[in-house]
């Protein structure tokens, strides 16, 4: 092989350690499932409170964590965060927060402990994205989205592998958003509103945050 004869992006696969908390009530037996997915910097343990906020008494809740960690500051001092997407192959990624999810559900139901026919599926910022491209993919699997102040898939019109789905999806946020603005969101608004028959919608006097207001919203949505 010649000196400047550079072979360039090869690959090898790896295994890697996914990691999740879980939540379930004393005697759960067929339970309804809320898998709870946090944002860019954020963590598994911040989005479990989230989810033991607004779930039914009667729900298991697995809060699941992304693979990129890095530092994040914060009034302490830098912190570890993570983080499901880079822009360097992001399309593996995806695939990956598709697996982690279909195998916690599996091994719930395995376990007994959930009721398939019940899974909700809660994402905040970049969890959004992520979450209704699994539901666009597997449209059998939610039987609810609630989305709070994040995006939509940029391939939503383009990718063959969606299907239409027709879970009950909520969608909220801010009007202060500090990362979108409303055009942003009034269009993810209507792109979702045309591709969704169950969807339902709400800004709130919010920033890019997940306000008591919603918590509220939240819950009743899941509990209906």
């Amino acid at each position: 092989m010649k000196s400047d004869d550079v072979q360039t992006d090869l690959s090898l696969k790896a295994e890697i350690s996914l990691y999740y908390d879980l939540f379930v009530p004393d005697s759960a037996q067929n339970a309804p499932l809320l898998i709870a997915v946090h944002g860019y910097g954020a963590h598994k343990r911040y989005m479990m409170r989230e989810a033991r906020l607004v779930a039914p008494d009667n729900f298991v809740i697995a809060s699941v964590q992304g693979p990129h960690q890095h530092f994040r500051p914060t009034t302490d001092g830098y912190r570890i965060g993570f983080g499901w997407l880079t822009d360097h192959q992001p399309e593996e990624y995806i695939r990956l927060h598709h697996d982690f999810l279909r195998r916690v559900i599996d091994k719930l139901a395995v376990d007994g402990s959930i009721d398939r026919s019940r899974i909700y599926l809660y994402g905040f910022s970049q969890a959004c994205a992520l979450n209704f491209r699994f539901a666009f993919t597997y449209p059998e699997v939610a039987r609810g989205i609630v989305g709070v102040c994040g995006g939509i898939p940029g391939d939503l019109d383009t990718n063959p592998i969606y299907n239409p789905f027709d879970a009950s999806t909520f969608y909220l946020y801010g009007d202060d958003d500090e990362f979108y603005t409303q055009e942003k969101f009034a269009s993810f608004e209507q792109k979702l509103r045309e591709n969704l028959p169950n969807f339902r919608s709400r800004r709130y006097i919010a920033k890019h945050e997940i306000t008591a207001e919603m918590r509220t919203d939240i819950k009743t949505f899941l509990a209906g």
